[in-house]
């Protein structure tokens, strides 16, 4: 069970842990151009290997890929001041360009997991770049929405007062502004959110709705302006997708994915509920949106096409 991760920094080397402490893998080799980092990132994670499982984790390269099933790509540049998404994307994009046939050369069969940002446009180019090589899309998955929905849930848990592993609720479309709530599908127990609200004699009305929605999607901003960078709750969204990947647990996440239509929308990717399984994606689930969430969907397809676009141009 042999785990790569492309990216030493605070993302990638949080997933290393969390993976070690967990022992969903059995090996971890952690790559970054700063070989420093790399190595030192490793070694601290191994010496916390006997508070936790058993696990082999060192500095490697890409020859040390061989036989991974799944690669984390965290590598990339964070948005500087002044810089614009489209500028983050070109450059992430060029990184993306020499770090996917590197690991597919080495590691043909493995599931690639990009975290890189802007996440969605950089998952839509490692599918390009790997279709190239003969690696199907559905093999090429983004963190995409996979923590959006977690905030969402545990939103609403603590909303309700109940346990948010029993919340059941999904955020789809892009990993950003455009991201869609999709209330009309949220469930606890099987009941619907003004069922269990009513049971527990709780108001959700819209402006609390509202309030939740810009929670989730402000969630990020107001971390990083606290402390400068986002880890803990990615680095175990990663970990967690790992752990479904190496054991085919057939989970449904929220996963970003190329997909051939979205409300209309051609060749976009974005986040939906998908099984995920030790060979990738296995299969999309319908989803049975109301109109108004159907049409902020479509928006944000239209938003991540047109991001798609302009970075095709760039290029």
């Amino acid at each position: 069970m042999k785990i790569g991760i492309v990216g030493a920094g605070l993302v990638g080397s949080t997933t290393a842990y969390t993976i070690a402490m967990k022992g969903f893998g059995t090996e971890i080799v952690m790559i970054d151009k700063d070989v420093s980092r790399a190595g030192a990132e490793a070694a601290d994670i191994l010496h916390a290997v006997p508070f936790g499982h058993s696990a082999v984790i060192g500095q490697g390269d890409y020859p040390d890929l061989s036989g991974s099933s799944a690669v984390i790509v965290a590598a990339g540049r964070r948005r500087q001041p002044g810089q614009s998404r489209l500028d983050l994307a070109v450059d992430n994009a060029a990184m993306l360009r020499d770090i996917i046939p590197a690991i597919l050369k080495h590691a043909p069969g493995a599931v690639l997991l990009i975290t890189t940002n802007p996440v969605d446009v950089m998952t839509h180019e490692a599918s390009r770049i790997a279709a190239t090589m003969g690696v199907s899309p559905a093999r090429v998955i983004g963190s995409g929405t996979v923590l959006d929905t977690a905030r969402f849930r545990t939103l609403l848990g603590q909303f309700l007062g109940i346990d948010s592993s029993h919340v059941h609720a999904y955020v789809v479309g892009e990993h950003g502004d455009s991201e869609v709530m999709a209330w009309s599908l949220a469930r606890v127990g099987g009941l619907t959110m003004d069922e269990i609200c009513r049971l527990l004699g709780r108001e959700l009305g819209d402006g609390e709705k509202q309030k939740m929605g810009n929670d989730v999607r402000g969630a990020g901003h107001q971390i990083v302006s606290g402390k400068g960078a986002t880890y803990y709750g990615i680095g175990s969204a990663l970990a967690h997708m790992v752990d479904v990947i190496l054991h085919d647990h057939r989970a449904i996440l929220t996963v970003s994915t190329f997909l051939s239509d979205v409300e209309g929308i051609s060749d976009v990717t974005l986040s939906l509920p998908h099984i995920l399984g030790g060979q990738g994606i296995l299969a999309r689930l319908p989803l049975p949106l109301d109109d108004r969430e159907r049409s902020a969907l479509r928006k944000s397809a239209e938003t991540l096409r047109l991001a798609i676009d302009d970075l095709e141009r760039a290029v």
